[in-house]
């Protein structure tokens, strides 16, 4: 899971590819109109959808009616996994913390005397 985990953290790592994932988050595109969309050349745009595809965030499927069409749609599966990666790394400190405050709330203070 950690492998998985990296390549979709280091995929994410780029703000172009970021912005591809919140493009495609409200529905499949042609990959010459995400690349139009974020202002980027067709080939730029190209490499940053295989390093997604390579991640496994996105993936593309062909159009019907046009041989050469394809559409670019983002894959759920990688990103549930980064979501639960992060509530058990939250739930970890969240439990830390709380241990350390009972901790702390439960010592009496002892006071110096003579100060």
């Amino acid at each position: 899971m950690l492998a998985e985990l990296d390549r979709t953290l280091a995929a994410l790592a780029d703000p172009t590819r970021r912005a591809v994932v919140d493009l495609l988050r409200r529905g499949p595109r042609r990959p010459s109109e995400v690349a139009a969309t974020l202002h980027t050349s067709r080939p730029m745009m190209s490499r940053h959808l295989g390093v997604l595809r390579a991640a496994g965030l996105v993936e593309q499927a062909f159009i019907d009616e046009d041989a050469r069409g394809r559409l670019i749609r983002l894959r759920p599966e990688p990103l549930a996994e980064l979501r639960g990666w992060i509530a058990e790394v939250e739930a970890f400190w969240g439990d830390q913390l709380t241990s350390f405050k009972l901790h702390a709330e439960s010592k009496p203070r002892r006071r110096v005397r003579g100060r």
